[in-house]
């Protein structure tokens, strides 16, 4: 099926999928009835006044002045503007519990969302479902669904009212209203059109800002300025193009109705005074029936102005239940990991991100429980797939990985993941406190005793007890706060805290200076004690020091064994050992001392 029919079929469908978006965040049905209850209340009462007019009008004089009467007049328009007030209120507090219930729904989505969805989506777009289009919604229910219906019930009652009163001048007022229907429903349309448009196009301009705010430091060190000046500016331009699309649309229709309903009342009036010339109606009928006429005209520009947000939020329900609607993880499906102390083995595994193009091809090798098995090869050989197979980022489209004898797909991700330990080269901080930092994702409380522990064995309780507020100091976005061997440190020390029989390395010291490389090693070693241990090693003090090496190359493994091994064994490995032994005497000649 084409993308065209599926759109078609998706807009033919949306107000099914609207009724159960709403329906599935269990909206406060009370108090929507209680709201939409006192708004038909106060357009009932509505309907009543201008009969109240008509009988004034026509027995008009100050000895007719019937207090009573005009006493009912102000009490019904007081309940009338209370229970409209306290409707919108009720109505705003129901939309408001909507859009809550629906961003819970979202954010809880988004949580258990596999990495394929964020490797194919913006982060913008996902941010602005979140914000922008949970709040379309709102709109919809909080300021526009009460207009509408007691628009409804104020159109229908004051057509039976003016049946009654005069069925010809009812007759003529509604000769005009298809001629407005042909009109404006092709303006409706061409409005649903460009609030979609409008509504992708915001997503698209909040990915940029995004992007650019989130990595300012490279924008400025790269003097990217004017290239994503440029590309933030077309954004702000098609914004820009379809807001004036949306104006000249607008700009149609008001003028339309102002003229359909001006030539309505010119019409009813000139008809309307003939017939009270004649005797056929009274002046006080006349009175009324213009009123009632208000009373038509008000609701159709109320229900002009639903059925408008009604087409943003069609455009809103779709985008969001693409993402409420896609595949997700299921953390806690499948068993708990009771022994990680056992070996871990790639078996035929084939993976690639894009279907025909292999990143892994055919992988076989074994990591023992316990030792340490290093990844060797080029870049872009498939090291890092291999890590987010490992995590289950992503499943192999051939062969398994097992834990033992059992595939690690039988085991609820939730228990897997916490097996393994993980440090990159830029280990991710999140904005808050070393504290906070430390103890991400442990669901258990503590101890300041556990913390002071899980630092020193990382080498970091030396430069946090330096700190102003030692483990309560910011550390700001992504760690910027801190040095880059500050920021590895907290990184084992959390693994250290999380306690993994299997550790992920991602040669933790290489992009650190020769001091900070130090201390790091050290708390490397802490860390890799008694654990299963795969590190993809740049350098060769890793390699010299692991108990197995997996030499790969363009997703293929052409080499195993041990650092001898495998330099007597494998050209491409001995070129790489050469290679990092000519960088370390270069080191060393670098920082010896100068002869006198």
């Amino acid at each position: 099926m084409t993308t065209t029919k599926k759109e078609e079929l998706r807009g033919k469908s949306n107000w099914r999928g609207f009724v159960r978006l709403l329906l599935q965040t269990n909206p406060p049905k009370l108090v929507l009835g209680i709201a939409l209850g006192l708004s038909v209340i106060s357009t009932l009462v509505g309907l009543v006044i201008p009969l109240f007019t008509k009988n004034v009008v026509d027995s008009f004089s100050i000895d007719s002045l019937n207090w009573l009467q005009i006493s009912g007049m102000a009490i019904a328009f007081v309940a009338s503007a209370v229970a409209s007030g306290v409707s919108v209120y009720l109505l705003n507090l129901a939309g408001q519990r909507v859009v809550a219930g629906i961003r819970d729904r979202l954010w809880k989505k988004l949580l258990v969302l596999p990495v394929s969805y964020y490797d194919n989506h913006q982060t913008g777009d996902t941010i602005s479902r979140m914000t922008n289009d949970t709040a379309v919604i709102k709109g919809l229910i909080a300021e526009h669904m009460s207009g509408f219906i007691t628009g409804i019930i104020a159109i229908i009652g004051s057509i039976v009212v003016l049946l009654y009163m005069d069925w010809k001048m009812t007759l003529i007022m509604f000769s005009v209203f298809p001629l407005a229907f042909i009109i404006l429903f092709p303006l409706g349309r061409q409005m649903f059109k460009v609030s979609k448009g409008l509504q992708a196009e915001t997503a698209n301009f909040t990915s940029v800002l995004n992007r650019v705010l989130s990595e300012i430091r490279l924008v400025k060190a790269a003097n990217a300025e004017p290239v994503e000046y440029k590309e933030g500016s077309t954004g702000i331009q098609k914004l820009f193009k379809f807001g004036l699309k949306e104006g000249r649309i607008q700009a149609l229709m008001a003028p339309l109705v102002t003229f359909v309903m001006l030539m309505l009342f010119v019409v009813l009036f000139g008809y309307g005074g003939m017939r009270v010339s004649s005797g056929a109606i009274s002046a006080g009928q006349l009175v009324a029936f213009m009123l009632y006429l208000f009373q038509i005209v008000m609701p159709i520009t109320q229900i002009t102005q639903f059925f408008n947000q009604a087409q943003k939020a069609m455009g809103a329900t779709d985008t969001i239940l693409n993402v409420l609607d896609y595949e997700e993880e299921n953390p806690h499906a499948g068993a708990a990991v009771t022994n990680a102390s056992q070996s871990l083995q790639f078996d035929r595994v084939t993976y690639g991100y894009k279907e025909g193009e292999p990143v892994l091809k055919n992988v076989s090798f074994t990591m023992e429980a316990g030792k340490v098995t290093a990844i060797v090869g080029p870049s872009g050989s498939g090291k890092t797939t291999m890590f987010s197979l490992l995590e289950r980022f992503y499943s192999p489209q051939k062969g398994a990985i097992t834990l033992g004898v059992e595939g690690i797909d039988q085991f609820s991700l939730i228990s897997w993941r916490s097996q393994i330990g993980y440090v990159s080269q830029e280990s991710p901080l999140i904005a808050g406190t070393i504290r906070d930092n430390i103890c991400y994702g442990l669901q258990h409380e503590i101890t300041m005793e556990e913390l002071k522990k899980a630092s020193q064995m990382a080498y970091a309780d030396a430069f946090i007890e330096e700190l102003p507020q030692k483990y309560d100091t910011e550390v700001g976005e992504r760690g910027i706060k801190l040095s880059g061997g500050q920021r590895q440190r907290i990184a084992i020390a959390r693994a250290l805290l999380r306690d993994p029989k299997i550790l992920m390395l991602d040669e933790a010291t290489s992009s650190l200076d020769s001091k900070s490389e130090v201390v790091v090693q050290q708390a490397l070693q802490n860390l890799m004690q008694g654990r299963t241990t795969l590190v993809i090693a740049h350098r060769l003090s890793t390699v010299v020091d692991a108990d197995q090496i997996i030499f790969l190359d363009k997703g293929v493994v052409t080499g195993s064994g041990t650092h001898q091994q495998l330099l007597e064994s494998h050209e491409m490995y001995r070129e790489f050992a050469t290679q990092q032994l000519q960088l370390q005497e270069q080191m060393v000649a670098e920082h010896a001392p100068s002869a006198l």
